[in-house]
């Protein structure tokens, strides 16, 4: 079971990947979850936007947490996206992943219907009350319609619980004022790969990253360089490595390009699950450049 103090540094949202028929591949996730785990982050969540979870079946994502906690063996915590528009389905994931052997449980606030700031309220102080496991926060407005403001997340870092947030919001400012008002009570952390060292510089204390699951060395070598007072240097690290973060944070989403990065590395990532897009070819070349470009694959 994890403490707010457990929730920090370069936390990989690893892909979900599939093989030739559509299936999840046991063998892969065990390559995949061993390539994150000795290039030194600090904990994985599975099952998250990155891991595909809205096309995920609830057997799916149990197996794959399963998977990965039993590949990790101990070494790192394993975080599992339990996130469902009902409490009751919530509840019924995070069961699983407690199950499954996760440490916690990170869920996004409930999507389709457009809730008001009590409700979303009620919502997690019911899941914190009932679940198996302790939870951390998850804001993404931008795909679930709802935005958790500040000052909810602060009421709600209260509940002893609750032990973390990941901001996705792509406002700066959110991320600021959520730190103002509950980095004393809970670990704060952004989504947002672009806003990763500028999170560090006000107070977050990591990131869950779709870019660590594809280059997780050099998103952990970022960290390591801002806690050892190297400033200068992260942000020159933080500003190279957006040569692939921008590619991770178009539309229509993250994950085709995170699983053909993935891909061209040499890992089994195999494809995205439907109605999930391709690249396009232009888009590929371009993934493919700024990995050429951070020296990973020879032009």
């Amino acid at each position: 079971m994890l403490t707010p103090a457990d929730v920090k540094g370069i936390i990989a949202a690893i892909v979900t990947p599939f093989d030739e028929n559509g299936q999840i591949s046991a063998p892969a996730i065990e390559t995949i979850t061993e390539y994150l785990v000795a290039n030194g982050v600090h904990a994985i969540m599975t099952t998250g936007g990155t891991g595909e979870f809205p096309h995920l079946l609830r057997d799916e994502r149990k197996y794959v947490a399963r998977l990965v906690v039993e590949q990790v063996n101990g070494r790192i915590p394993v975080i599992a996206g339990t996130a469902a528009c009902s409490i009751q389905e919530t509840l019924l994931l995070t069961d699983d992943a407690c199950e499954a052997g996760a440490a916690a449980a990170i869920v996004v606030a409930p999507y389709y219907f457009k809730l008001p700031e009590d409700s979303l309220y009620g919502y997690y102080m019911e899941i914190a009350d009932r679940c198996a496991l302790p939870v951390v926060l998850y804001n993404n407005p931008l795909y679930t319609g709802n935005n958790l403001s500040s000052a909810t997340m602060a009421r709600l870092a209260d509940h002893e619980r609750i032990i973390g947030a990941k901001q996705s919001n792509d406002n700066m400012g959110e991320l600021v004022e959520l730190v103002r008002l509950s980095g004393q009570k809970m670990a704060v952390t952004t989504g947002i790969d672009s806003q990763f060292y500028p999170a560090l510089c006000i107070g977050a204390t990591g990131i869950f990253s779709t870019a660590a699951s594809v280059i997780p060395k050099q998103m952990v070598e970022l960290y390591d360089l801002f806690q050892q007072g190297k400033q200068a240097e992260a942000l020159k690290l933080h500003m190279r490595l957006q040569l692939l973060n921008r590619f991770l944070e178009y539309d229509p989403g993250y994950v085709a390009p995170a699983k053909e990065a993935l891909t061209m590395l040499g890992y089994p990532a195999g494809p995205v699950r439907r109605p999930l897009p391709d690249l396009t070819e232009e888009e590929r070349r371009g993934v493919r450049e700024a990995l050429v470009e951070l020296g990973l694959l020879k032009s």
